[in-house]
């Protein structure tokens, strides 16, 4: 505890602490059946890994599946600080893999699914930086991350409408990705993203509609019969420059809404 603290606010101590040789003991406790304990060790680690010198050292002492642990079973703090330690690990390319193949994935779709406000901010900037790995993406439709990145984005009070768009964004280049999409019901919350959601969700919501259309007539017409024209047009001539470039990007794909 005295540890976790002493490297919660100082970034020199993060490092001294690591020099002195923290890092094996602490990732020994993430592994401890002491669940208050767990937390502590945890939070450690996580506090540790803020200081970027440390990233490397915490993944080759063997954190990453006591720390997919902790997020699986551990308490409600320690599942939240574990999905924060994976995503300052993920940080490094080489650890996204290695992240993804000791089973990260299905437990941060479940805290994303099931956690309060911060388990979901924390599960989902993690997820978006795993799933800039295909296989990682993969991972995450097959684990059904669709269902709650849908739900969240349709709920406009829970601040999270943002994220989950960004996450859906890094997979929706997938086939299955925008199959799972279309089964959960996602092109009408992605459609009233664009009626009535902030300029940078709207953006965010054409470039999905956009891939998901590409080479689709199926998926054109279900986009067309819920509505998308007129808001699209509406961005093209009072979104921000950045929403106007990508509808007017967009123009043969609107006319062939059109038709």
């Amino acid at each position: 505890m005295e540890i976790r603290l002493l490297a919660k606010n100082k970034p020199e101590n993060r490092l001294k602490i690591a020099k002195a040789g923290a890092i094996r003991p602490l990732v020994s406790l993430v592994s401890s059946s002491d669940l208050q304990l767990q937390e502590y060790g945890v939070t450690a680690i996580l506090n540790l890994s803020l200081c970027d010198e440390n990233k490397e050292a915490i993944a080759s002492s063997g954190a990453i599946k006591p720390l997919i642990r902790a997020l699986k079973t551990g308490t409600a703090t320690a599942r939240e600080n574990s999905a924060c330690a994976l995503l300052r690990l993920s940080q490094l390319e080489e650890n996204k893999v290695a992240i993804g193949r000791s089973g990260a994935i299905p437990p941060l779709v479940s805290l994303l699914e099931t956690g309060g406000f911060r388990a979901k901010k924390d599960a989902s900037t993690a997820l978006y930086s795993l799933c800039s790995v295909k296989e990682n993406k993969i991972r995450a439709v097959q684990a059904g991350i669709m269902k709650p990145l849908v739900e969240l984005m349709a709920d406009f009070g829970s601040n999270m409408v943002d994220k989950a768009a960004y996450v859906l964004s890094v997979l929706v280049s997938l086939p299955e990705a925008r199959s799972s999409l279309v089964e959960e019901a996602g092109i009408p919350v992605l459609v009233e993203i664009v009626e009535v959601g902030s300029q940078r969700q709207k953006e965010i919501a054409v470039s999905v509609l956009l891939q998901l259309c590409e080479d689709n007539l199926v998926y054109r017409a279900m986009v067309a019969r819920e509505g998308a024209i007129p808001p699209l047009v509406a961005l093209s001539q009072s979104g921000t420059n950045r929403a106007k470039q990508k509808v007017r990007a967009a123009d043969c794909f609107t006319l062939s809404l059109i038709n």
